[in-house]
């Protein structure tokens, strides 16, 4: 890259700045929205734009609109450190009955099937 190059990105890039952010671009319809994560049976209360026809009644008594989470930081392994499996829509056994027809899966049974009639031969 020549100096003129970096010279017009340095350039372009003020440009960028003195520009600020571009209006109207973000919505308007923020309000406060619970969210409520059922894996772990926890709840919290943020803004929002999400859109939703679920309303519950938070804990301060008013009525919120509420959006149903299968996980989130809360139940999340990354975050609380804990591995635990949620399987609320059968998603395991969907693999599993998919994998099992692939050829990865059947190279997987030889080897297994192998393995124990090696440790047959062995313990005769």
């Amino acid at each position: 890259m020549s100096v003129a190059q970096v010279q017009e990105f340095i350039t372009f890039v003020g440009s960028l700045k003195s520009r600020g952010m571009r209006k109207d671009i973000h919505p308007e319809n923020y309000r406060l929205v619970v969210f409520k994560d059922f894996s772990c049976d926890e709840s919290f209360l943020t803004r929002s734009c999400v859109d939703t026809k679920d309303t519950v009644v938070w804990e301060d008594g008013n009525e919120y609109p509420l959006v149903k989470l299968e996980i989130s930081s809360r139940s999340h392994p990354f975050f609380t450190g804990k591995m635990k499996f949620v399987d609320t829509a059968g998603r395991i056994d969907k693999f599993n009955k998919r994998f099992a027809k692939t050829k990865f899966a059947k190279k997987e049974l030889e080897s297994e099937s192998e393995t124990e009639s090696e440790t047959e031969t062995v313990s005769e």
